[in-house]
């Protein structure tokens, strides 16, 4: 299963919303109204779970989550 189709899987989960039509230049903050900073906290966490990767809070900026691929490029770092 390709990184994208997990993310959004557990965005899917988290915010209780379809991301079928959902791709790597989706926005996120600011244009779906789910993804709000609890949110925010909420999919951290669960990537931390499923992926086994850790997040520092001074690592967590706006622009991670600017769209489905500044998402994905941020986890593919954190498991390298």
């Amino acid at each position: 299963m390709d990184l994208l189709k997990k993310i959004l899987d557990l965005l899917s989960e988290v915010l209780q919303i379809d991301t079928s039509g959902m791709d790597e230049s989706t926005e996120l903050l600011g244009s779906i109204p789910e993804f709000d900073s609890m949110a925010v906290v909420m999919l951290i966490t669960a990537l931390e779970e499923q992926m086994a990767i850790s997040v520092d809070d001074d690592e967590i900026s706006a622009e991670i989550f600017e769209t489905m691929g500044s998402l994905v490029s941020f986890v593919e770092s954190k498991l390298q």
